[in-house]
């Protein structure tokens, strides 16, 4: 079995502003970023530009931004701007009534390489003088930043001890090394770690990011790449199943815990057919019937053989949820590929409506 866990540095986060691998592409010009930020944005280069609004989606995935700039020979020009999700924005807790369509903004972000009049944005400067700091990792620039950092960067001293075992919203332990399951997202090179055959080697090297990507807009996730997601998941005990409650793209996954149904005679699907048994304090979860063809969001490919397996173990004193996922498909892996993630339990976070707009 290899090992190939999550363990993502967080300075190599806060390099490659790790959330915008992971969700950009809301613009067809910048839909690159999917594959690699640093490809599709000058991360070396933060360009200032003051204009006003034309318009504002404040949605997932993404913050958009329609900016009407004028130059000093009064020329005007329209910059598309984007930023991180309304999800991201609620547990900064940056309400979308800080910014208004008509309002005269500065904006300081990485400008987009291929993309004229286009950038991802890190900050801007209201016209009340506070400051929107878009980057959870990120300074205020100019003036005191509206927002807050401290749900989003919650640490396991952060979080609350409980007796509920798995059943309660957990959240990911983003300055934990076991933040991201799928690491490759941020360094393309970590995918020669996974033990490859030579068939999804050939899958990996035809990848295009703008024809083949998986995840582009609002293009719900299917197992187990959906279990990279940041966001919150509520585990919930239901009869004869738990659910699996994942914020992003609404995602609800049952994981039946009797054995009068077999696998082998239930229907395909994304997230395909889970069940699950207790070994002590441990659950673990079983998925076959898997038909979305992809392991990550960066072209190892699925097969729809797949077997996957979860440990969900939560602390002694419950604060932490440590899951284990074994991905056993010979079609891809020529053995068995280990990866982890970690959630703690943070006190006041609920999983909220992602409501997806393309």
């Amino acid at each position: 079995m290899t090992l190939v866990r999550g363990g993502l540095m967080l300075t190599l986060i806060k390099v490659l502003r790790w959330s915008t691998v992971a969700w950009l592409g809301i613009f067809p010009v910048l839909s690159m970023a999917h594959h690699s930020f640093t490809a599709t944005f000058d991360v070396a280069t933060v360009n200032e530009l003051e204009g006003e609004v034309m318009s504002l989606q404040w949605g997932n995935p993404h913050v958009l931004i329609t900016l009407r700039a004028t130059d000093e020979l009064g020329q005007q020009t329209i910059h598309e701007i984007e930023s991180h999700s309304l999800s991201i924005m609620r547990r900064m807790d940056i309400s979308s009534d800080a910014l208004n369509v008509g309002d005269t903004i500065r904006v300081a972000g990485h400008p987009a390489r291929q993309a004229e009049n286009a950038m991802f944005v890190l900050n801007a400067l209201l016209p009340s003088g506070q400051e929107i700091v878009f980057d959870p990792w990120g300074e205020p620039r100019w003036a005191e930043n509206i927002g807050t950092t401290e749900v989003w960067q919650a640490t396991e001293d952060d979080a609350e001890p409980q007796d509920e075992g798995i059943f309660r919203v957990w959240s990911t332990a983003m300055n934990h090394p076991n933040a991201w399951p799928f690491p490759e997202m941020f360094d393309l090179s970590l995918i020669d770690n996974y033990p490859l055959t030579d068939e999804s080697r050939v899958v990996v090297e035809a990848f295009d990011p703008l024809t083949d990507l998986p995840t582009l807009n609002c293009v719900s996730k299917g197992m187990p790449t959906i279990m990279e997601q940041p966001y919150p998941m509520e585990i919930v005990e239901q009869g004869d199943s738990i659910l699996l409650r994942i914020e992003e793209y609404d995602t609800l996954r049952t994981v039946h815990m009797t054995e009068t149904v077999t696998p082998a005679n239930q229907p395909f699907s994304k997230l395909g057919y889970s069940t699950g048994h207790w070994e002590g304090g441990t659950l673990v979860v079983t998925t076959t019937n898997v038909n979305w063809p992809h392991f990550d969001s960066v072209g190892i490919p699925l097969s729809d053989a797949v077997e996957i397996v979860e440990r969900f173990t939560p602390s002694v004193d419950g604060s932490r949820l440590d899951v284990i996922m074994t991905v056993t498909d010979p079609a891809t892996f020529t053995e068995s590929v280990e990866i982890g993630k970690t959630w703690l339990a943070i006190p006041g976070i609920q999983v909220e409506p992602y409501d997806c707009i393309n």
